[in-house]
């Protein structure tokens, strides 16, 4: 889950920018031949999943400990990657590696015909400068390494099990999500048409209860836009401090400063026509020019709905306008907002009620304000969900599940639970 603060992409069609750009090369070949006809050929159900899984917790803690220990920024992720495809391979995926950068792709057919789709766990880890708290070094407290392991766990319990398993699951581990560069290097290196995925599922760690998930309806999370604004003369400085100040003003939500505001923040996105159906967060800040006499005002915002993008592009144009000379501009169209399908969303939590009892599932109706998502670009291709795996233990303060604060410490047995919740659901979905 991104912060604030990462650039911007220029992507799809919006504001009269250009199109995203289309696939670039292809992949590598690769199948995994179906197992033996003379095994069992009873429909793959979440009792055998479970059976599986559970043979595998402890085995994926040393993982997640493992890769923790290990943390690799955006562009960095080397060991992660081959330690993610060695265990692929061993669990008898077909791995191509180096995809879009570091990134992993591994598919793995069922006996039985059905759909081709897709999961995506991300894999880098925040940088010192990305931790709310502050940092020295680089860290696993967005909970990516939480991703990975659940997503290699999720291939290995379908593998042992492939025999049952209708269609072919396909797995995307991705880097560069912090950067916000890696989900769009993997679309350009070709994965969606290469493997014809239909459909693309993720999950993410979120301060919820451990064993409960989060559906996102609908929801999801806010895009970010950039704007510049330069202004020119004897006073320019001044000018850009109380220009910043105006712009700044445009904003609804004030950051969380304290465990109380997140835990504030945290009901508001379960509240249904809540405080959060509609938002706006700026950053704005006046700094000198590289010219002489100059100023510049430099912006960031997230909006919610997406929409609002150019509601807020014309507040900043007409605060900006009574400053002479006042030069506005937004270097590239907006990142867009993560923003998911219901149908699927809907499916998914009536999937994990089943599964989990109705104290398994909540649903958020409104976005976190102040993060961002690049498994956006593949929902702007194809349907999916994105659901928030609960990861906050029992008596535990919130910023010990709140990704980027420097406390971050999620229960280690939400990986066994989003295991079995997504093997069960992905094995359902290719089914279908």
């Amino acid at each position: 889950m991104t912060r604030p603060s990462k650039p911007a992409l220029t992507r799809r069609t919006m504001l009269g920018g250009a199109a995203a750009a289309g696939a670039g090369a292809v992949l590598a070949s690769g199948s995994v031949a179906a197992a033996d006809s003379g095994r069992s050929h009873r429909p793959l159900d979440q009792a055998a999943i479970d059976a599986v899984a559970g043979r595998l917790d402890s085995d994926l803690i040393a993982l997640r400990r493992d890769l923790h220990e290990h943390p690799e920024t955006a562009g960095q992720e080397f060991r992660t990657a081959t330690v993610v495809a060695d265990r692929l391979r061993a669990a008898g995926l077909a791995v191509t590696t180096c995809v879009g950068g570091n990134g992993v792709v591994a598919v793995l057919k069922g006996a039985r015909p059905g759909r081709t789709v897709a999961y995506r766990a991300d894999t880098d880890a925040v940088p010192p400068e990305g931790i709310v708290t502050g940092g020295t070094k680089a860290a696993h407290v967005c909970g990516h390494d939480i991703h990975t392991t659940v997503g290699v766990g999720v291939a290995q319990v379908l593998a042992k099990l492939r025999h049952r398993l209708s269609g072919t699951v396909v797995f995307f581990f991705q880097p560069g999500e912090e950067a916000l560069v890696g989900a769009r290097a993997m679309i350009d290196a070709g994965v969606l048409e290469r493997t014809g995925a239909e459909e693309i599922h993720a999950l993410h760690c979120g301060p919820f209860p451990v064993g409960q998930f989060a559906v996102t309806p609908g929801s999801g999370l806010p895009g970010q836009d950039r704007a510049v604004i330069t202004l020119t003369g004897p006073d320019a400085t001044e000018s850009a401090q109380r220009l910043a100040a105006e712009i700044g003003g445009l904003a609804t939500v004030a950051p969380p400063q304290t465990p109380a505001d997140l835990e504030r923040m945290v009901a508001d996105v379960q509240t249904q026509g809540g405080p959060l159906a509609r938002f706006v967060v700026v950053r704005a800040r006046a700094k000198e020019a590289d010219v002489e006499g100059s100023a510049e005002v430099q912006v960031s915002y997230r909006c919610w709905p997406e929409e609002r993008h150019v509601e807020v592009r014309e507040e900043i144009r007409r605060l900006a306008k009574p400053y002479a000379g006042a030069l506005v501009s937004f270097p590239t169209d907006p990142f867009p907002a993560m923003v998911c399908p219901e149908e699927e969303a809907k499916a998914v939590a009536r999937h994990l009620r089943r599964v989990l009892g109705p104290g398994g599932v909540t649903v958020m109706h409104a976005a976190f304000p102040f993060n961002g998502e690049d498994f956006a670009l593949f929902l702007d291709r194809i349907p999916g969900t994105y659901t928030f795996l609960g990861v906050r233990a029992p008596g535990a303060g919130i910023t010990s599940s709140y990704p980027h604060y420097g406390d971050f410490d999620p229960d280690e047995r939400a990986i066994g639970i989003g295991v079995r919740a997504m093997s069960g659901w992905l094995a359902a979905r290719a089914h279908s």
